[in-house]
């Protein structure tokens, strides 16, 4: 692969698209802060105009879709927004992209890649991540992107995971947390998110590779959630991050959960996170 791979720093954060724009307030705050990437969840990409808003309101920062839906949004229009982007603020977008819910996913996935690999609409392999999890996906983010994006998984999870990326892609691990010393208020604040993502094949089927059990995936077990949720305060979120980064995760995207999520976690985190706390040293963290 030619392209140069995408420098997303340790460590990055969700950023939470709201009605009223004030997320772009918070997304200049977030870079400020020093997180290396911006975080935008495909359930709120109502439209890719909001990628390129994110951008716009902010000066350096990556900011990664985690992920657009390939079903949703045609390559052209991603190749298109991508070139526009590359034109006024280059660097800045990198493409994570899903596979499409539906039959033969792989084979469109790889139809999909190929169109944004095509002459008038390429999007280079090194500006586009995979949301990849099961090995094939892995090795496709390998063979046709700069890396994968895997969700809802553990370090033990991203060390296998290194080995199938090999050294030379980037392995962006997310990491749910939940900022709350109280172990059962704060599995009761996941179990609706990992509830919904077990309902999608590939995450349960890949929840099972690590070793759970259906009956884990049925009841949500403590079990499960302790291995892909991070609880408790900053330092125990900054163990989880390094675990992952001692694994062979390149960088490390922190989402927060529940009432304490959000711009607010992002401040009170950013002190005890590697990498972020150099940018935040001196800096007052309400």
């Amino acid at each position: 692969m030619d392209d140069t791979l995408p420098d997303l720093g340790p460590v990055g954060t969700d950023l939470t698209v709201r009605d009223d724009g004030s997320h772009l307030d918070h997304a200049a705050e977030l870079e400020e802060l020093g997180y290396g990437a911006l975080w935008i969840a495909g359930g709120q990409i109502d439209a890719l105009d909001r990628l390129a808003e994110v951008v716009r309101a902010t000066r350096r920062i990556p900011v990664v879709p985690s992920i657009i839906p390939t079903g949703r949004y045609p390559a052209d229009e991603v190749a298109a927004l991508y070139r526009e982007l590359e034109a006024e603020h280059p660097g800045r977008l990198v493409a994570g992209l899903g596979a499409p819910q539906q039959p033969r996913a792989m084979a469109a996935f790889g139809a999909y890649l190929d169109r944004l690999d095509s002459v008038g609409t390429r999007v280079p392999a090194g500006r586009r991540m995979l949301a990849a999890i099961g090995p094939r996906k892995l090795a496709l983010a390998r063979d046709r992107a700069a890396g994968a994006l895997p969700l809802m998984v553990t370090p033990e999870y991203t060390a296998g995971a290194r080995g199938i990326l090999g050294p030379d892609r980037v392995l962006a691990v997310q990491q749910f947390t939940v900022l709350d010393d109280d172990p059962v208020r704060a599995r009761e604040t996941a179990r609706p998110t990992l509830g919904f993502l077990l309902g999608v094949r590939g995450y349960r089927d890949n929840v099972l590779r690590m070793g759970f059990t259906d009956d884990d995936v049925a009841t949500i077990s403590d079990r499960l959630v302790d291995a892909v949720v991070v609880h408790g305060g900053p330092d125990d979120v900054a163990a989880r991050v390094a675990a992952h980064r001692a694994a062979g995760a390149d960088h490390v995207s922190v989402g927060t959960l529940g009432p304490t999520g959000g711009v607010a976690a992002a401040r009170r985190l950013a002190p005890a996170l590697p990498g972020v706390r150099a940018a935040t040293r001196g800096t007052t963290v309400e």
